[in-house]
């Protein structure tokens, strides 16, 4: 086979639109031993195939059956689009209904008379209720006073850290002073 027949074989089979009788030609011309140069892909691919074997023929009823799940795979997407309007249809008429059953549950509880009907009265109940509520206000305060007097011994005891620290501090100073004067004291004199 000449090489210009191969090239216009071989675009054929891979453009779809080469015959049954131009791919044996073709299965042929590549199960030989002598192949011509650059074709050596071609080769390895038709031998594939060769070794692979025929794709067996489709069961009957096959074209029916994927239909029917086409068919099926309809059918579900459409529950799902009825879904999705009656889901949140059934939620807003849920918040409604829950709105209108506070309303009136609060409005029955909400109107309670007054209590007091002398203003004397009233006054001298809010005056003992806010006595009360003074008296566990300052209960409380009190109870932080250990608080206060912890922070106060805190405060102390950093003031006699730091005071102990420059005691520290300058006694070191004249150590390294008197440390100097012996340094300088053994050295010789040196002449020039």
């Amino acid at each position: 086979m000449n090489e210009e027949e191969l090239n216009s074989l071989i675009g054929k089979y891979y453009n779809g639109e080469s015959t049954e009788d131009e791919e044996k030609t073709l299965r042929a011309y590549f199960s030989g031993d002598t192949v011509s140069e650059g074709y050596e892909c071609e080769k390895e691919i038709f031998s594939f195939y060769m070794a692979s074997g025929d794709i067996p023929e489709p069961s009957p009823g096959f074209e029916e059956r994927i239909v029917a799940g086409f068919d099926a795979s309809n059918e579900k997407r459409g529950l799902k689009n009825i879904r999705r309007y009656i889901v949140p249809i059934l939620s807003t008429a849920a918040g409604i209904l829950l709105l209108t059953a506070s309303y009136f549950f609060f409005v029955q509880r909400g109107e309670h008379p007054d209590s007091f009907s002398d203003p004397e009265i009233a006054y001298t109940e809010t005056m003992k209720i806010l006595f009360d509520v003074s008296s566990q206000l300052n209960r409380g305060a009190q109870s932080l006073q250990p608080v206060s007097k912890i922070n106060k011994m805190k405060v102390k005891s950093f003031q006699t850290i730091n005071n102990s620290a420059i005691l520290v501090e300058k006694n070191l100073k004249s150590l390294n002073y008197l440390q100097n004067a012996e340094i300088s004291d053994r050295v010789p004199f040196r002449k020039k």
